[in-house]
């Protein structure tokens, strides 16, 4: 494996990376992100600090990347910008101090903007992969995301050979890339699992200038079992989807699921699994979590197209112990692929994400807390959302122990606009959106999905604001957002004991 090129160590290959770098990683979530080498240039960086030198990169991902590379870098203090998402608690206290520029993007842009030239150009590649072969093939590992671009668009390449991984983990990738506009075909995938591309991703091999060996983990996170609020929101969805095909709206085979990620989007997936009238369906995804896999060996989920395994290590070794329960049922594709509207259009796909915040009218908050702190990312729920066939956005109604309300009159950022946001849903209830004028939807979000304790002042506020196509008063729109910041409360004379379960 990779004996065409030279060995390094990857303290040799962090010396080859030069300050003011645009570095590009490989990976999607802690999958497939390389490790050592990220880890030992945060330690190169350090060390220079320490001398009074300079050392910053601007670094590129597919989204977010695992504690050896953003956490280790931010902490070094070794990164001055970031693009396009990120989980990482010391990066983001640095993008909300100004002391890293993040740049938050839509996902499926990345690979686009790349090409295009407007990030200017990659000095370097890191790549995780399983095997590199001296013509050029990469076989890349649990995480597809903007490889293929990176390795094609960076000057220099830095290949991280990991034995942690199955080699058959490439019996998985199906690598297709995009040309530059105008030059474009129809992307011909009609099903989850249509496979149209390589197993491996391709690069120069001029430009490969070491191999490092890795045998680390993904590191892949875990999340809770669903609680009661999850569960209720996972029932009402569940039900709803049940109700459209009653009626004719989703045709009896069902249409693809876009699952995003976290608590909420896990106990929505169970409680699919758990209705025995819920049909058996494929994912159009990005990100696949421990829960679906469960589902596809139960037979619940009859396969599923991703850009990443997201998945703890335990799981993954599951997967890899079992390789040929999924070898059939998992496509791992470039992000570009796995988020493009074009896709999602054509196979209807059904797209249930999160929200930090909802307002009256149907207009989502996914990034930012009180329209200043970036908590993650935007991340790929606009490349799905805007294109689906329908458009689901889930949350509780109360955070902070009833402290704060999630629906407000106005959010404090939007992410996704009344315009594409068709569907509502909290523990309390689900707001069908479609077909309502502005308040009429407002009417429906305070009554389904707020929780009772805030829908007085929220209905209120709708009544009292001066007439107009959108009703609000400019002057109070914010108020329970300033309220919670001046006294740590929405409404600071709440009875919490409502909210308890």
């Amino acid at each position: 494996m990779g004996r065409a090129f030279p060995t390094l160590t990857a303290e040799d290959a962090a010396e080859l990376i030069p300050h003011g770098a645009l570095v590009g990683v490989s990976g999607f979530t802690p999958a497939g992100s390389p490790k050592v080498v990220p880890a030992a240039l945060a330690r190169r960086a350090k060390a220079l600090h320490a001398k009074g030198e300079e050392f910053q990169i601007r670094l590129l991902s597919g989204a977010s990347t695992g504690p050896l590379c953003d956490d280790a870098l931010a902490e070094a203090e070794a990164i001055a910008w970031r693009a396009p998402y990120m989980t990482s608690g010391p990066l983001r206290k640095l993008a909300n101090t100004g002391r890293v520029d993040f740049i938050d993007m839509h996902l499926s842009h990345v690979a686009q903007v790349t090409a295009g030239g407007f990030l200017g150009k990659m000095d370097v590649a890191i790549v995780e992969a399983v095997d590199v072969t001296p013509q050029g093939r990469v076989y890349l590992t649990t995480g597809i995301g903007n490889a293929p671009t990176f390795l094609q668009q960076a000057e220099r390449v830095i290949i991280e050979l990991n034995a942690f991984h199955s080699p058959r983990i490439s019996e998985l990738a199906d690598i297709y890339t995009l040309p530059r506009p105008p030059h474009r075909d129809p992307i011909p995938i009609y099903d989850p699992l249509d496979r149209i591309g390589h197993r491996y991703a391709d690069v120069d091999p001029r430009k490969v200038i070491g191999v490092v060996a890795s045998d680390e983990p993904d590191g892949g996170r875990s999340f809770a079992a669903p609680d009661a609020v999850s569960r209720s929101i996972g029932e009402r969805v569940c039900a709803f989807l049940l109700n459209e095909m009653a009626a004719g709206r989703i045709p009896p085979e069902f249409l693809p699921l876009q699952s995003g990620v976290g608590n909420v989007c896990n106990a929505v997936m169970a409680s699919f699994s758990s209705n025995p009238d819920f049909p058996r369906f494929k994912l159009y995804t990005e990100v696949l979590q421990d829960t679906v896999i469960d589902l596809i060996g139960a037979g619940s989920v009859l396969g599923a197209s991703t850009c990443s395994l997201s998945l703890t290590d335990e799981k993954l070794r599951f997967v890899y112990d079992n390789f040929d329960d999924f070898a059939d049922r998992i496509v791992l594709r470039p992000q570009e692929i796995s988020n493009n509207p074009e896709v999602s259009r054509r196979l209807g796909v059904i797209a249930t994400n999160t929200a930090i915040e909802v307002d009256v009218y149907g207009h989502v908050n996914s990034s930012h807390f009180f329209g200043t702190q970036m908590m993650n990312g935007l991340g790929g729920s606009g490349d799905f959302e805007r294109n689906a066939y329908l458009s689901l956005f889930m949350c509780p109604s109360f955070a902070k122990g009833g402290k704060v309300s999630t629906i407000v009159p106005m959010c404090s950022h939007v992410d996704h606009s009344e315009h594409s946001v068709q569907v509502i849903v909290t523990e309390q209830g689900l707001a069908d959106l479609r077909g309502l004028a502005p308040m009429a939807r407002a009417r429906a979000i305070i009554d389904n999905c707020a929780h009772p304790a805030y829908r007085d002042y929220l209905h209120h506020y709708l009544e009292a604001a001066p007439m107009g196509h959108l009703r609000h008063d400019m002057r109070r729109c914010f108020e329970l957002c300033n309220n919670y910041l001046e006294t740590g409360a929405m409404l600071p004379d709440l009875d919490l004991k409502q909210f308890e379960a």
